[in-house]
């Protein structure tokens, strides 16, 4: 079971302890780094900076937004950071939600599902370095008049170097992105997985996979959990339940909240309900208290050394190829320390 991590630095703009823990990450042997977007920094340019600082270690999008840019300028983007960093950026895409998309960047969010499968099969043309076409829902290349465009443009032939392997991973959480996942990309980016439940997200992803013809094992499954050794599980436990409400209260609306949902198919639908609807009344402390420990203990690997080597063995069980370690910690050198430790018993099992 290889070993990623995410993005951590001391504070928002401390990019010299964003590059001690790339660099620590990387002495370390882990394998890969993760870099988000929201609607703080972009996902590419500190990739970009801390590609310089490294040698082996690869990095990937975690994720780019498809819907804020053109599927032109991600494969362009993709290609670059693949260049400067001599072939280690995988290229990680995802829809995230109606409140970055139209609250924070005023486009439409619209078919997601169908916008990545056109977002992943442009890019894979552009990736191939051949001259082509497409017509699709959302994007036609060249556009047509008919289409809104001038009706003076032609198909171009990408020109920067082919990378037909560069890696494309999919951030997905719904039925039917699972399964589009399965039928296309390489890898999946998996959030609110629960190894106990897991057949809930590879089970889509697995049929869509033989859909395509191929096996789930031609798709590297990556998912992560925070990483913590304490004896004291309970407190633990309350730390972790406002983050929590806020995820499944918060990020979307009471109809669209891809999070909530994900643990409603896990099993905790009467649970996620009563959270958001405190949430959403504005009632969020008392929604926190909803949270019940076992619920806030579910997604994270926590506990003594031997508890934490079982659980990390069990979502290697279950099929995760590569775990992307959140190593818990109030600062970087603390966060080394306990990647340093995960990383002995990920050794120890792999």
């Amino acid at each position: 079971m290889k070993v990623a991590v995410a993005l951590h630095k001391n504070s928002n703009d401390d990019w010299d302890s964003a590059v001690d823990f790339a660099v620590g990450a990387e002495k370390l042997g882990v394998d890969s780094l993760w870099n988000a977007e929201g609607w703080t920094h972009d996902a590419a340019t500190p990739l970009a900076y801390l590609m310089a600082k490294t040698t082996s270690l690869r990095f990937g999008s975690g994720i780019f937004q498809v819907g804020t840019r053109t599927p032109g300028l991600i494969a362009m983007t993709a290609q670059t950071l693949d260049s400067l960093s001599g072939g280690r950026f995988m290229l990680g895409l995802g829809t995230s939600g109606p409140q970055v998309i139209e609250g924070w960047h005023g486009i439409p969010f619209s078919k997601p599902v169908l916008h990545t499968k056109e977002v992943i099969e442009i890019c894979r043309k552009i990736f191939a370095g051949e001259k082509f076409s497409y017509d699709g829902h959302h994007w036609q290349l060249p556009l047509t008049k008919e289409r809104g465009g001038t009706g003076l443009s032609k198909s171009l032939s990408p020109s920067a170097t082919p990378t037909p392997d560069l890696p494309i991973y999919v951030a997905s959480l719904g039925p039917k992105n699972l399964h589009m996942t399965g039928q296309f990309a390489d890898g999946w980016l998996g959030t609110v997985f629960l190894p106990d439940t897991a057949d809930v997200f590879l089970g889509p992803i697995k049929l869509g996979a033989e859909e395509a013809g191929r096996s789930i094992s031609d798709i590297d499954i990556l998912v992560g959990a925070r990483v913590q050794f304490s004896e004291d599980v309970e407190k633990l436990a309350e730390e972790l339940k406002p983050g929590l409400a806020f995820q499944v209260g918060a990020m979307g609306t009471k109809n669209q909240n891809f999070y909530a949902d994900a643990y409603r198919r896990q099993g905790w639908a009467d649970e996620v309900s009563r959270i958001q609807s405190l949430w959403i009344a504005g009632r969020r402390d008392e929604a926190r208290t909803q949270v019940p420990t076992e619920m806030a203990l579910s997604g994270v690997v926590v506990g003594s050394p031997t508890e934490v080597k079982e659980k990390l063995i069990r979502y290697k069980q279950v099929g995760v190829n590569t775990f992307r370690v959140d190593p818990a910690g109030s600062s970087i050198a603390d966060r080394l320390d306990t990647l340093q430790e995960t990383m002995k018993i990920i050794n120890e099992i792999s």
